[in-house]
Order: structure tokens, then C-alpha cells, then sequence
């Protein structure tokens, strides 16, 4: 079904400064089987037009994945490690991301998470 997306990030360079983002956006969502799945066009306020994310979100893990002009696919287990290339116009590298907590709540009309 259609929806409308809102993504907050924040990133923590020190205990005393914190910068937030906000982005509103239209997407898709779907729910089924206690598994969400929300589609959603970058654009040219996140810096990635050209690029569609997907999230899949299940009770254990979420899994964002990008392709267009950046490819990649993260993914978000409480507690672990995941290593991913990440492909640019520019070069491909490989990064990491260590996910210290998520909260997902997610039904028939929506909900909330929080990845850190």
C-alpha cells in the first residue's frame, strides 16, 4: 500500500554535539506474517537521487538494501558485525556497522523503529 515515509538520523560526533535529519517521503509499504517490507526513492535532499532502498524487517534482523547510482545491502542484527561493499559512482570500498540495539514494531498500518 502507499504510505508515507519519515526517516530521522542522528549522528553522534561527541558527548556534546549531535546532528539530526529528517526526511519525509512517499513509499510503499507491505506487512505480512509479522515481516515488514517499506520501499521508498531517494532524492536529492539524502545526497542519493537515483538510488530506490528497500527495508526488510523481521523479528530478528532488518536488511536495507540500495541500488541505482550506490549499491548496497546493510544489515542490522542486534549485537553483531556486518561488514558490505558499498558501490559509488566513484569506487566500491568495504564498510562495517556494529548494531548495538534494535526496535522494530510493525503491523497491518505501520510502525516505528530504531536502529543504533
Amino acid at each position: 500500500m502507499d504510505a508515507v515515509i519519515k526517516i530521522v538520523g542522528t549522528q553522534n560526533y561527541n558527548l556534546d554535539s549531535a546532528d539530526a535529519i529528517e526526511l519525509v517521503t512517499d513509499g510503499v509499504y507491505e506487512y505480512s506474517d509479522g515481516e515488514a517490507e517499506i520501499y521508498y526513492s531517494e532524492s536529492e535532499l539524502t545526497g542519493l537521487e537515483g538510488t530506490s532502498t528497500t527495508l526488510y524487517v523481521t523479528p530478528s534482523e532488518v536488511r536495507m538494501e540500495r541500488w541505482g547510482t550506490l549499491t548496497s545491502t546493510m544489515v542490522f542484527r542486534e549485537g553483531l558485525r556486518n561488514d558490505f561493499l558499498y558501490e559509488t559512482p566513484y569506487g566500491k570500498t568495504i564498510m562495517g556497522l556494529d548494531t548495538r540495539r534494535i526496535y522494530a514494531h510493525f503491523n497491518e498500518k505501520g510502525g516505528n523503529m530504531i536502529i543504533d
